[in-house]
């Protein structure tokens, strides 16, 4: 695709499908690790499904879309008739469509992402799901019923619908043959919503795109004002770009004074009136502030901006008097310039590998300790106190790990470094916030020294909580690593905060686990920890990770301590590999010490498995038994 317009949809629709195909295979992994699908993962993957054929049907990615519909078709019949009306033969061989789909559907991606042509010889896959369907129904496919079509699945682009719905695909057809010429996207919080739609419109009409920010500069999916001028000003179709709603004029005004007009665009400023107040329930504007507003337009125009108006709370009489008192000719259009390349401008570096790497010094140690499920810390501080002696590098703490409570990952992290002064980590994952809440989490984790963070996307809400429970996954790593980026670039460009990421190298198609771990670097992240290495084979996998990477891992260690740990970690923790010859190191009657020198002979065979590669080490002793640690590494 040549355009800037297009490029832009495609990586919006390249990152979307990954992000769901990741779900997808979380959920296939710990449903057939428990044997069966569960009811709302059901609910998931049709809605997943659902999402794949329309975005794919709309990028003209035919192979793409018509597998995800006869998956769709699968699923459509499953929640229809449930999952318990599949006998275990069936789930069996669900299971292996489901995996053999998602490879599919992953291989297809990737020839996009290359710019390989996809397979067209599609018939014999299609003509098998759909036997199976036969299989389990006794009759032909069932289809979706337009009024019964899920929405997108969360985090996936709305719009991206739109060619799916006729109505919707004709309505911008309809006012264009009308003789609509201008159009308006306004109040919204992000640029990937809006491009399917601005793909229809092309460039057959004036188009108009304006954002919402808070007095702050950014919008509720927690993107900068900057950001968001930035893509919008590089996507060819748009002529007009600003802001409306969400701030009063005064604030507006100080965030366009920060902000740098995109070339070959119109800037348009719409702010509100002022605030609103409470008044016997509703939201109100109260009083006539015109004369201000006015005011703080010509301001606003005298920094550039091309369309002034006004939002909530403004009145004809606003812009009657807005009009009336402002001549353009008296304010020469600023000159437009692009936005100097930002460089960093702070030297200190606050990584926990920084003064180990520059000194030359041997593997980096990693120590996680797991933040009490209760109020009692007590174990928690006294291992960490343990530690402070022991030559870790840093010490990380998991959030809310398994989709249970836990005492937040940031508090302890902090309480620790200032009681102990050692380098502390959090983890922070998506499942629990939205943009907002993320953010502030990370300005006040800065405010109080921590500058290390390990990002990842979090595990699922356990099945049986999720009535009352809910994900946001408001963005996955990926994302949250982007606006991690954006705030070095902005809040701590003195001091960058340094962060990492997951790699799990235990997923069926590894070429997807390397493709986001470059994802990963390429949004910033400087380090990986891995998922506990227990074999030769996953060991071999890292290997080949760091080979087609470069990254700096350390590799995660996890010494089981009995026989009944051991069984719990492979029966019940997605993405931790336990093979029958590591249980079979350990028996049901062993005493407290045998259980933990089985797991410091495992520890010390992991180490000798990945020194060739390994940057350092992760780990993460069950119940924080973290006196091995001495064991392990001499």
């Amino acid at each position: 695709m040549s355009s800037g317009m297009d490029s832009s949809i495609l990586d919006t629709y390249l990152y979307e499908e990954n992000n769901l195909l990741d779900q997808l295979d979380e959920m296939l992994v710990a449903d057939e690790k428990n044997g069966d699908f569960s009811t709302d993962d059901v609910n998931e993957i049709f809605r997943i499904m659902h999402t794949i054929k329309g975005s794919s049907a709309m990028m003209e990615f035919n192979s793409i879309s018509t597998i995800a519909h006869h998956i769709e078709d699968v699923f459509f019949y499953i929640r229809d008739k449930g999952i318990e009306t599949l006998d275990p033969e069936h789930k069996k061989e669900l299971f292996n469509l489901m995996f053999r789909s998602e490879d599919y559907l992953r291989s297809e991606i990737e020839k996009v992402e290359q710019g390989v042509p996809l397979s067209t010889d599609i018939d014999a896959f299609s003509n098998e799901i759909n036997s199976f369907l036969k299989k389990i129904s006794g009759a032909a496919p069932a289809q979706p019923e337009a009024s019964q079509a899920a929405p997108a699945a969360s985090g996936a682009a709305a719009p991206s619908s739109l060619p799916d719905d006729k109505d919707a695909a004709c309505f911008f057809h309809v006012f264009l043959e009308e003789g609509v010429d201008f159009f308006v996207f306004e109040t919204f919080s992000e640029m990937e919503e809006l491009l399917p739609a601005i793909k229809m419109i092309g460039e057959q009409a004036f188009i108009t795109v304006q954002f919402s920010v808070n007095q702050f500069g950014y919008s509720n999916a927690g993107l900068s004002a900057r950001k968001l001028l930035q893509r919008a000003g590089a996507i060819k179709e748009i002529d007009a770009v600003g802001f409306n709603c969400g701030v009063g004029p005064s604030h507006m005004y100080r965030i366009l004074q920060t902000l740098y007009k995109p070339a070959d665009k119109f800037l348009t400023a719409l702010p509100n009136a002022g605030y609103p107040q409470m008044v016997t329930g509703r939201m109100i504007f109260t009083g006539d502030n015109r004369e201000y507003f006015v005011d703080r337009m010509q301001q606003m125009i005298a920094l550039g901006v091309d369309m002034a108006g006004g939002c909530c709370g403004t009145t004809p009489e606003y812009i009657s008097d807005l009009a009336g008192k402002l001549d353009f000719t008296q304010y020469p259009q600023t000159q437009e310039k692009a936005e100097p390349e930002k460089k960093r401008a702070g030297t200190e570096d606050h990584s926990f590998y920084h003064n180990k790497e520059a000194e030359g010094r041997k593997k980096l140690i990693a120590v996680e300790l797991a933040p009490p499920a209760g109020i009692d810390d007590e174990k928690l501080m006294d291992a960490a106190h343990l530690l402070q002696r022991s030559g870790v590098d840093v010490l990380t703490f998991p959030d809310s790990p398994s989709g249970r409570t836990r005492a937040d990952s940031i508090l302890m992290a902090e309480k620790v470094a200032r009681e102990t002064g050692m380098c502390v980590m959090p983890h922070i994952c998506c499942r629990d916030k939205n943009a907002i809440a993320m953010r502030s989490q990370l300005l006040g984790a800065y405010i109080n020294g921590i500058h290390n963070f390990l990002v990842i996307t979090g595990d699922p809400i356990p099945s049986m909580v999720r009535t009352t429970v809910k994900s946001v996954f408001n963005f996955d790593s990926v994302g949250l690593m982007q606006i991690l980026a954006d705030m070095n670039e902005e809040q701590f460009a003195q001091a960058p905060v340094s962060y990492g990421g997951a790699i799990n190298q235990g997923r069926r198609n590894l070429e997807v686990e390397i493709g986001r771990v470059k994802k990963k670097m390429a949004a910033g992240a400087t380090f990986f920890l891995t998922q506990p290495i227990s074999t030769k084979e996953r060991a071999d996998r890292v290997s080949r990770i760091k080979e087609e990477t470069g990254a700096r891992i350390l590799c995660g260690i996890m010494p089981f301590v009995s026989l009944k740990n051991a069984t719990f970690m492979k029966n019940e923790m997605a993405g931790i590999d336990v093979t029958d010859e590591v249980l079979a190191r350990y028996r049901a009657d062993m005493t407290r010490e045998e259980g933990e020198q089985a797991g410091v002979q495992l520890a010390k065979e992991v180490i000798d498995m990945t020194e060739d590669f390994a940057d350092g080490y992760y780990f993460s002793f069950p119940f924080n038994r973290v006196t091995m640690l001495e064991k392990i590494l001499h």
